[in-house]
Order: C-alpha cells, then sequence, then structure tokens
C-alpha cells in the first residue's frame, strides 16, 4: 500500500484524555504503516469557531449585506481568505484521509470543530451547486467520525432515550462530509469511556489500534447517489428509483426512508 497523508482533526482541551489518547494512538499506528499524519489540535491552536468578515482579507463584497458563503467563495477565487483557513486548507487538500477526533457535544461536534468545518469548508473550494454528494469534489478522499460519547450505547438505540445513534449521525456524516463527496468510513465510537473501568478504555483503544491497522482499505458507507435524484423535480427520488425498492422493508437511507421503516446500522457499518 503506497504511504497515505492523513489529517487528524482533534478537538479536546486536555492531553490527558481518552481524546488524546485515541487522537495519539491513530498517529501511531497509521504512522508505523508509512503514513504522513498531520494533526490539527484546535484547541492549541486556539482556532477561531465564529464565521464573520474577518475570514477575509481586505474589503467584502457587499458590506450593507454580508453573506458568508458568497463572500468567502469570492475570497477563495481570488486568494484573500484568511491565514488560519488557508493553512488548514492546505492540510486538507493533500490529505487522503480525515479523521475527526472529539468528544460528542450535544449531539454534534464540539463548537470548535463546526467552527473549523464552517469556516474551512468554503463554497468553492469543499462544494459547488453542481459538485456535492456522490459527485463532490472530495470524493477521492476518505474521511470518519471518531468520538467518544457521555451515554451508554444502549442510550443511543432505536428504543433507548437518546433515539437511534443512526439519526443522530446522518447531519454530520451525510449533511457535511458526504455532502462535500468525501468517501465515509464508518464512525469509531467509544461508549461513555468516562463511566467505564481503566481496563475497558484500554480495551476500547486497543479495538481502535486494530481497526487502524487496516482503515485505510475499508469500504465506505452507502449512500444513495445523485443520479437517483431529479434535480428538475426539487431532487426527489425518480420514480424508477422508487418502484425498484418498493418492495423493500426498509428504506433507502436514514435521510431518504420513502416512508418505510429506517435502515438498521446503515450509519454506522459499511455493507449495511
Amino acid at each position: 500500500m503506497a504511504a497515505k497523508k492523513v489529517l487528524v482533526v482533534y478537538a479536546h482541551q486536555s492531553a490527558g484524555s481518552f481524546n488524546a489518547a485515541a487522537k495519539d494512538a491513530a498517529v501511531e499506528v497509521l504512522g508505523a504503516q508509512g503514513c504522513t499524519v498531520d494533526v490539527s489540535d484546535l484547541y492549541a491552536l486556539k482556532f477561531k469557531a465564529t464565521a464573520t468578515a474577518e475570514d477575509i482579507v481586505g474589503e467584502v463584497k457587499n458590506q450593507d449585506h454580508f453573506r458568508y458563503a458568497e463572500e468567502t467563495k469570492l475570497a477563495w477565487e481570488e486568494g484573500k481568505l484568511s491565514e488560519d483557513i488557508v493553512e488548514e486548507q492546505r492540510k486538507l487538500t493533500q490529505a487522503d484521509l480525515v479523521i475527526f477526533q472529539f468528544p460528542m457535544y450535544w449531539f454534534s461536534v464540539p463548537g470548535i470543530m463546526k467552527g473549523w468545518i464552517d469556516r474551512v469548508l468554503t463554497s468553492g473550494y469543499a462544494f459547488t451547486q453542481e459538485k456535492r454528494y456522490s459527485q463532490g469534489i472530495f470524493k477521492d478522499k476518505k474521511a470518519m467520525l471518531s468520538f467518544t460519547t457521555g451515554s451508554n450505547e444502549s442510550m443511543f438505540s432505536a428504543n433507548g432515550i437518546n433515539g437511534d445513534m443512526n439519526v443522530t449521525l446522518w447531519p454530520l456524516q451525510n449533511g457535511i462530509l458526504h455532502y462535500c463527496g468525501f468517501q465515509v468510513l464508518a464512525p469509531q465510537i467509544f461508549w461513555a469511556p468516562s463511566h467505564v473501568k481503566a481496563e475497558a478504555r484500554g480495551t476500547m483503544l486497543g479495538g481502535w489500534r486494530t481497526r487502524l491497522q487496516g482503515l485505510l482499505l475499508e469500504a465506505p458507507l452507502s449512500f444513495t447517489p445523485s443520479d437517483s435524484f431529479d434535480g428538475a423535480k426539487g431532487f426527489q427520488l425518480k420514480p424508477e428509483v422508487q418502484e425498484k425498492h418498493e418492495g423493500q422493508e426498509f428504506g433507502l437511507t436514514v435521510g431518504t426512508h420513502q416512508g418505510k421503516r429506517l435502515p438498521p446500522n446503515s450509519q454506522i457499518r459499511a455493507g449495511v
């Protein structure tokens, strides 16, 4: 396997955290395989989380009605994005695989990581109206979420109080990663490490280290191809696609379920 470039986007305040240990494991194991691993430690970088006009060097196009997506697209085209965004885009452009390592906050990513997503994945650079989802700009790159939860796995089940983790992950994995074209690898979920004994945490990290050995060869999760939707009719599923799946027990995805039962584990395991 040819050497690959990996970017770990990491968000935790403490070097003594479980997330830090998971990040360190990725750096060590992937590095031992010949990968070049770059880490964006967002807290250490004091990465700015807010998307503002400060992200553009010089004058903005419309000061009276500032629209971030439009202004940063123009700034990207003209080489006028702020230095911190340019640096993160440089790392991302070079990466074959991106791992987002974080503790789950309020069923999503920490604010500082959401800021990285908002500011780095600018219009034009990371997506366009024509290049998104299965036709996305980053379709030759892989990406994945690796995160800790504060709740046990049973609480994130279909019958659990938190609801189905597959539903929770859909906005992140489909609405951000797949939207930009990434091949999305199954997430690495560390269930409630703060509520288990040290031995159990060691087992979790051991499982992650084992997975990292073959991570670059893993098949990605499945998403419905863009050409299954009719752009002339509001990007609705084409009739022939609906007919093809009419007799199936489950819908296509958590997000596009055709009024059927939600497909189990489609956002957690590849090949389902």
